[in-house]
């Protein structure tokens, strides 16, 4: 890292798979470039950023200068939505290549991605799929994992996507393949405290089991965002602000941490940067024991038809 980048990480105690605590951020979208460029990065009141990695391979635009810009005053860190690490598929060198490009230019913290798959037959659906959990799936993907690591020389960090179906062939939990996955490859864990809560709600589990049964040490980040729900079942939407069950999670597994660093998404109905840099305070609320209540209900309303995601190159490429 150079300049206040490295300050900003180095000021932080280093653990868990050494990587940095660091702090409450935000994702980087386009809607916020014209805010951060106009105000003094010391007023931005975040403390780190998360880019979706696809929307700066092979760009030297102004939203590359942008990124430029933040990675300067603020810690980066990288989250895919194409490595597709659960697919029957040969890794996608190139992309992979493209991503570590990326990675050469901006000096991300960390890089990380979802366990799913996300196409077939060289076409991506950008969709985040689920994959059965069995043995040989199990097997097949912490292999997938070490080769990506060893390609990009650091530990791969990986999310729990949410999930609207799931593969009668599975015989393993969700947490347990994920929990196994990271003793066995050493690979981080990136828990989305929302996506449990919207899967447990879809599939019946119970969302407090899956929290309390990942490692805590293997987990560097959390997400934090809103969902919408359509009666039948729960669609994470990301253009909410966080539901109140979700923060009761979220203090429940930076207990079990003993606190890690907080990531706030917001990718559809994107309000102003001060109205997101609020409801990313209630983070440190909650982690002081202040259960926040949520601003808004309507994600109650039965039917809610979600809004597409659009991100700066175009269609959505991620609903977890």
């Amino acid at each position: 890292m150079t300049g206040n980048n490295a300050a900003g990480v180095s000021g932080r105690s280093v653990h868990r798979l050494g990587l940095p605590h660091l702090g409450d951020g935000v994702g980087l979208r386009a809607a916020h470039f014209a805010h951060l460029a106009n105000v003094q990065p010391c007023n931005w009141g975040v403390d780190w950023f998360e880019i979706i990695s696809e929307n700066f391979l092979d760009n030297r635009g102004y939203s590359a200068h942008a990124l430029e810009m933040v990675a300067a005053h603020r810690p980066v860190v990288m989250h895919g939505v194409s490595m597709s690490i659960g697919s029957t598929e040969p890794l996608d060198w190139s992309y992979l290549g493209k991503l570590r490009a990326l990675a050469g230019r901006i000096r991300p913290v960390w890089v990380s991605d979802h366990l799913c798959w996300t196409g077939v037959n060289g076409v991506n659906t950008h969709d985040l799929l689920p994959l059965p959990l069995t043995h040989e799936s199990f097997e097949h993907v912490a292999d997938r994992v070490r080769a990506v690591q060893d390609f990009f020389g650091r530990p791969l960090v990986l999310e729990n996507p949410s999930s609207y179906l799931e593969f009668r062939a599975s015989t393993i939990p969700e947490w347990e393949f994920l929990g196994m996955l990271a003793e066995r490859t050493g690979c981080g864990l990136l828990l989305d405290v929302n996506n449990v809560h919207v899967s447990a709600t879809n599939h019946g589990f119970d969302a407090e089991t899956y929290i309390d049964s990942l490692p805590a040490e293997h987990i560097v980040q959390m997400h934090l965002a809103g969902f919408s729900d359509c009666g039948t079942h729960l669609l994470d939407t990301h253009d909410h602000p966080v539901a109140s069950v979700v923060w009761a999670l979220y203090m429940r597994a930076q207990a079990r941490t003993h606190g890690v660093s907080t990531l706030l998404e917001w990718d559809a109905r994107i309000p102003p940067f001060p109205t997101l840099v609020c409801e990313l305070d209630k983070a440190r609320l909650a982690r002081a024991g202040c259960r926040p209540v949520a601003d808004l209900e309507e994600r109650a309303t039965p039917n809610a038809v979600p809004t597409p995601l659009e991100y700066q190159l175009g269609p959505a490429h991620e609903w977890a």
